[in-house]
């Protein structure tokens, strides 16, 4: 049977069965659906909905969702979200609403944790970017997770001979300092090594990079800093008296450099000498860890002490210092362009939130003992997860050494990502906790 008319034209049959394998795009829903679909969803999804196109725009406009959810989100507790009614859509800046959602969903949101085992040796260092999650420092192998499904995406190997002291990456490569040298990964899979001259570069103790650079801060108290393309060393800087034990690099080209004697230098890798030196009024410890807000210009130090302490690099100057845990402070870390809030891990084991302009704690969590279980994934590379399905809050008044330990394991270093903070333990596994609201 013929499938032409006599005018040329398809067939109705023809036409039929063309129409049926036609693809379905999400412009072909129509306004009706589209509002069931963003009925379900939370402030933080919704308002990252309003910026996809006009059309979703205009249905979230009409229906008056996202007044809707800034409502509920008040009667939550948040006086950073308005209750009013008259809140538009054009009034909304996405990447604010986000760092407010954020910070609500750590001070009150549900806390889960789940748990993996990443290393058959030991973890003691983690780097978190874009849902990905880099782990490492205790046995020769560096793993890269996807932190959706906890599958080990790729594993790099280290020299038999040297240990992996610290590492960075990007979405190319995998930067570390194994030994006395320099190792880049590439994510690929090939390896290329700095070339080391004996007696040019002594012990390595931390490293950070910012393309084309990376430094290594030193034993002797140096800080070396390294062309990553040519392989060669640049700059040899005297930064500190004693062992340098942490670093954090700027987008300006400037570096903060921690030392075990409690002092604080601001480098600039074109100068031989420091910019600046910040020292503390009180005896806080040595400087264990340093994160620096582009956003604010101010870097936060965790001493072996307890003491965390905020640095204005624009006057030199110190703002705050407070002891926020009887011991060490490993690891402090917040979000890009997060001016509000920071959290803060150490050996006692208690996450804690603090307030970026005071110093003050606001929240501590713990693990918690109830509702307890574990689920075993046995399909290639993915990891066996343990799921402890709450966290609880800690008032300021319990003690922690009267805490269980098994409920705080020591935290030796934390990733934040938005609602999520990744743990390292110095033990076999890693932890994630999330807070949803």
């Amino acid at each position: 049977m013929s499938t032409v008319t006599e005018s040329g034209g398809e067939s109705s049959a023809r036409k039929m069965r063309r129409i049926r394998v036609s693809p379905t795009s999400i412009e072909s829903l129509d306004a009706d659906i589209l509002c069931i679909i963003f009925s379900f969803l939370d402030l933080f999804n919704l308002v990252h909905c309003t910026v996809v196109c006009n059309s979703w725009n205009v249905v979230i406009k009409r229906l008056k969702l996202l007044q809707a959810s800034c409502r509920k989100m008040h009667h939550l507790g948040s006086s950073d979200f308005p209750s009013s009614s008259s809140t538009s859509v054009a009034e909304v800046d996405v990447e604010d609403f986000a760092m407010k959602h954020h910070k609500l969903a750590l001070l009150r949101g549900r806390i889960q944790i789940e748990r993996w085992e990443a290393h058959s040796h030991r973890v003691s260092q983690c780097r978190m970017k874009k849902g990905l999650l880099l782990t490492g420092v205790g046995d020769k192998v560096m793993r890269l997770w996807s932190l959706k499904s906890y599958k080990c995406m790729e594993e790099y190997s280290l020299p038999d001979v040297s240990s992996l002291i610290d590492f960075d990456f990007d979405e190319s490569k995998i930067v570390g300092l194994v030994g006395t040298r320099i190792s880049i990964w590439r994510r690929n899979g090939q390896r290329s090594i700095f070339p080391s001259r004996e007696g040019t570069f002594p012990k390595g103790l931390c490293m950070r990079y910012i393309d084309p650079e990376a430094v290594v801060g030193c034993e002797d108290g140096t800080a070396r800093v390294f062309d990553m393309y040519s392989k060669t060393c640049s700059q040899i800087i005297r930064t500190h008296g004693g062992p340098i034990t942490c670093l954090s690099l700027s987008e300006n080209q400037k570096f903060l450099s921690g030392s075990s004697l409690g002092r604080v230098t601001v480098s600039d890798p074109m100068m031989d000498q420091p910019v600046a030196t910040l020292k503390s009024t009180i005896t806080a410890g040595g400087i264990q860890t340093i994160s620096f807000n582009q956003s604010t210009n101010l870097a936060f130090t965790g001493t072996t002490g307890g003491y965390v302490s905020c640095w204005d690099l624009r006057k030199m100057g110190r703002l705050w210092e407070k002891r926020v845990s009887p011991n060490v402070v490993y690891s402090i870390q917040q979000l890009q362009n997060d001016a509000s809030i920071m959290v803060a891990g150490g050996i006692d084991g208690v996450l804690r939130v603090i307030d970026q302009k005071s110093g003050r704690v606001l929240t501590r969590f713990i693990m918690d003992d109830k509702g307890l279980s574990t689920t075993l994934r046995s399909n290639n590379n993915q990891a066996a997860i343990e799921k402890r399905w709450r966290g609880k809050r800690v008032c300021h008044d319990i003690e922690i050494d009267k805490i269980e330990r098994k409920l705080r394991p020591q935290i030796s270093c934390l990733a934040v990502g938005m609602k999520k903070v990744v743990t390292a333990h110095n033990g076999k596994f890693i932890s994630v906790w999330k807070f949803n609201i």
